[in-house]
């Protein structure tokens, strides 16, 4: 184990979308070193290019999205079901992403690469191939989202009570809309549902005005490696037919890809 390694990269991992700036104060509170180590580290990385600065402040690089795409580009997982979502896209016109889990929150490491728009004649039409890595490496809140339940669902139940107890004392179950369930008990509940239903919808939990939909992705082995789930609006489909339609779809999605994985 090399203690600077793993503290420099407690101060990389400090920026976020909360705090896209900080400082050696800043840093050092949240990596959990002093500050004085944080400073240094903070040199290190933007003698290194990962950083910029204006003197006080430090800020990510572009250089920081060589891990990114290094990731993407070689990894299994991203380039296994990719075709696979945008497959789907195609056939409903419906955004697909997929996601792992990483800590408290999901990661997605694949998406659709198509955007939809009604046209003149009221049919949906694809309006432009999305950039390959756009909106790739989102973290969001596994217990508002589809995804994060149903990879929390492949944990043993006393794994997602430890996890919900430890969430719920950190004060970290937010409630993202009027709909979000941040009751300890009732999220419990919903996960040991969603491990019976093998799938989970999410309806307004994490966004307002949309539902998704999540199944998941196993490998040869059976264990549940990622998860895989469609996002839409209730102007398109309300939950029941969230799940009548686009249910079976997901499923056979999952079930060709287990033999890639």
């Amino acid at each position: 184990m090399i203690e600077g390694m793993a503290k420099g990269m407690a101060v990389l991992e400090s920026f976020d979308t909360q705090r896209q700036r900080l400082n050696a104060t800043l840093a050092a509170e949240r990596a959990g070193i002093t500050r004085a180590a944080a400073r240094r580290h903070l040199l290190t990385l933007t003698h290194l290019g990962y950083l910029e600065t204006d003197g006080s402040y430090f800020w990510l690089a572009a250089k920081v999205l060589r891990f990114s795409g290094s990731y993407l580009a070689t990894a299994r997982l991203p380039r296994a079901v990719q075709p696979e979502l945008n497959r789907l896209a195609v056939q409903t016109q419906e955004s697909f992403s997929a996601a792992v889990l990483d800590g408290d929150e999901v990661v997605i490491i694949a998406r659709s690469g198509f955007e939809w728009k009604s046209s003149a004649d009221g049919k949906a039409a694809p309006t432009r191939v999305l950039a390959y890595g756009m909106h790739l490496g989102a973290r969001l809140p596994a217990h508002a989202t589809s995804t994060g339940r149903m990879l929390l669902a492949a944990k043993t139940k006393s794994e997602v009570n430890a996890w919900v107890k430890a969430k719920s004392q950190a004060g970290d179950l937010a409630r993202l809309t009027l709909h979000t369930t941040t009751d300890p008990h009732k999220l419990k509940a919903l996960i040991d549902q969603v491990r019976l239903d093998d799938y989970c919808v999410a309806s307004e939990e994490h966004e307002l005005g949309v539902h998704a939909l999540a199944v998941p992705l196993r490998d040869m082995q059976g264990h549940t490696v990622a998860a895989i789930n469609v996002v839409t609006s209730p102007q398109r489909l309300v939950a029941d037919t969230l799940r009548r339609d686009l249910l079976p779809l997901l499923l056979d999605a999952a079930r060709e890809l287990r033999q890639l994985l």
